[in-house]
């Protein structure tokens, strides 16, 4: 079966205030091929999530002089919990597209990193339940009615769910996923995510018809050739922590996973294991899959 890309990236992204290199910063991973189709890996790491967005558009604006086909992994949530959007009051559909939306035009992300990711928490907080609840986590100084430093008791919206159906499906076995409402504290991707969504928002519309972003523009379905061909760039979730990871000397640890995840997309894809992993297991039911497909997202590999 042939090769579905010629090149896969891995973007760590960071939440984080302030420029900083090293650990808890923003790392892309590139895994391709020379020019006698042996595949080699690169890693780069910037200061701030402005600088990471260039040079995301950097690199793929190289690979598409190439004509080269590109797979973009990021390692935050591009979606939440079914019902997030009706409880938001968001009326567009489909609702990954309207929480995206309405992400985008919220957050503040500024050229230094310094952003308004707790005030746009506790924001979705008061439009869904009123109360500090179901995001939390937040450092005492942006502490405020609707966000809370600690996971409160659950209370009004106990009905929202903590996972997706991606985490849940991870969390039977060793691994144990944060949810998408953890704003603080170690591990926790919520802050990721609202910075990053408008990140892989913005790229998209840069790259128009020739990009999309899995599940949400190709259907929860394993994905061909014929799918592909006419993109030049397929955006779609990863967790690092799911892959092994071996550091080099010198490495650092979010370096390595960039890395290791980039080089196993592309093996997966060399075996000709990727095209059904961007597929439901067989006999999913199909309200999931529209769960799936139109809200919540699912994580590549799981």
């Amino acid at each position: 079966m042939a090769r579905l890309f010629d090149a896969y990236i891995v973007a760590d992204w960071t939440a984080a205030e302030g420029k900083k290199l090293g650990d808890n910063s923003v790392w892309i991973g590139v895994a391709k091929r020379d020019v006698r189709f042996r595949l080699y890996g690169e890693t780069h790491n910037v200061a701030t999530r402005a600088e990471g967005e260039a040079l995301l558009k950097s690199i793929l604006a190289d690979h598409r002089k190439r004509g080269d086909r590109v797979l973009v992994g990021v390692d935050f949530s591009l979606g939440y919990p079914v019902g997030t959007a009706a409880r938001l009051g968001l009326k567009d559909t489909p609702a990954w597209s309207a929480i995206w939306k309405f992400v985008a035009a919220n957050i503040v992300d500024k050229a230094d990193n310094t952003n308004n990711r707790y005030q746009i928490a506790a924001k979705m907080n008061r439009l869904m339940t009123d109360a500090a609840w179901p995001m939390w986590g937040a450092p005492a100084k942006q502490a405020q009615r609707w966000l809370t430093t600690t996971k409160p008791p659950v209370g009004s919206g106990a009905d929202i769910p903590e996972y997706r159906a991606t985490e849940l499906a991870i969390r039977g076995g060793k691994l144990q996923p944060k949810s998408n409402w953890q704003m603080h504290g170690a591990g926790a991707v919520g802050g990721q995510t609202l910075v990053g969504i408008p990140m892989v928002r913005r790229l998209l519309e840069s790259l128009g018809a020739s990009a999309a972003v899995w599940p949400f523009g190709t259907g929860w379905r394993a994905l061909d050739t014929a799918d592909v061909e006419p993109l030049s760039v397929l955006v779609a979730e990863v967790w690092p922590s799911m892959w092994p990871t071996t550091l080099q000397p010198g490495e650092f640890k979010d370096q390595a996973q960039v890395r290791t995840t980039a080089e196993a997309l592309a093996l997966m894809d060399e075996r000709g294991d990727l095209s059904k992993a961007f597929g439901p297991k067989k006999g999913t039911d199909e309200a999931l899959i529209a769960q799936v497909q139109d809200e919540e997202g699912w994580i590549l590999g799981v």
